[in-house]
Parts: C-alpha cells; sequence; structure tokens
C-alpha cells in the first residue's frame, strides 16, 4: 500500500473512530484543538491537499469550518477558510475563492493574530492577477484585506 493510500487510510479511521460511538469519552488529544471532528476534518484536508486531490481537500476545510463554534474558535474557522479559498483558487475557481475568502475576514473580526495577517497579505498577493480582470468580488475583497492589514 503506498503511503499517500495509508495516509487516507488513518485520516479515515480517526474519522471512523470520533464519529462512530457517540457519547464514547473523547481521549484527552482529540480535544487539543477544539472539537474532534474539526480536528479530523482540517487534518483530512491536509492529507488529500498534500496528495493533491484538491476537492476533497476543499471540502473538508468547509467541513472543518463549520464543524467549530466560531465564536469560540473565530482564528482557526478563519484559517480553515482561508486554507479552502487558496484550494479553490488552485483549482481555478475565483469565485469560489474569493466567497471563502470573504466568511474568513468576516471571521477575523476582532482577531488579532500573525497567522490572520500573513493569511491576509497572501490572499492580497494572490488576487493581484485579478485585479485587472474587473470582478467585482476580488475589488471588494482586496479593499477588505487591504483595510484588514492597516487595522491591525
Amino acid at each position: 500500500m503506498s503511503p499517500h493510500h495509508l495516509a487516507l487510510a488513518a485520516a479515515e479511521h480517526a474519522c471512523t473512530l470520533l464519529t462512530g460511538a457517540p457519547g464514547d469519552e473523547v481521549p484527552f488529544w482529540a480535544l487539543v484543538w477544539g472539537p474532534p471532528a474539526a480536528s479530523v476534518y482540517s487534518r483530512t484536508a491536509k492529507v488529500h491537499e498534500t496528495i493533491g486531490d484538491h476537492r476533497a481537500a476543499a471540502e473538508q476545510y468547509a467541513l472543518a469550518a463549520t464543524a467549530r463554534p466560531a465564536d469560540t474558535y473565530a482564528r482557526i474557522v478563519a484559517l480553515d477558510l482561508v486554507a479552502g479559498a487558496e484550494i479553490h483558487l488552485k483549482r481555478g475557481s475565483i469565485e469560489q475563492a474569493c466567497a471563502a475568502w470573504r466568511r474568513a475576514i468576516d471571521h477575523m473580526d476582532g482577531v488579532r493574530s500573525v497567522r490572520t495577517r500573513k493569511a491576509v497579505s497572501r490572499m492580497r498577493g494572490d488576487l493581484a492577477r485579478f485585479r485587472a480582470s474587473g470582478l467585482r468580488a476580488v475589488a471588494e475583497l482586496d479593499e477588505r484585506g487591504r483595510e484588514f492589514l492597516a487595522g491591525t
């Protein structure tokens, strides 16, 4: 079995363990990054991204973002959404990328973090090649990013 298949099998096994017996006590390690399901989705997304399955990676990042309470884990939710946006961009889906980045910036309101600043800076760099396209979503998102960086 290839390393990619082993990694996917391990991710699927983790998901099965966390969803297979609701009500069972969750091991401490599974609670370190918040709700266990969100952690599994996020890690599974990274596995899919590493092996080049960008469609599945984007789906898993979206699941991770919705599986965490946004008020408690705003930064992590935002970073999962950013990761999903970056995957959408790799797939050539600028509209989906903009939608995910827009949701990510919404979650960043009040968050002060080096990682979120870097994510917004990367986003603005990624959008640079689309600025001349006339896409309103790109212009609005670029402006929100500029304002976010100016305010943090």
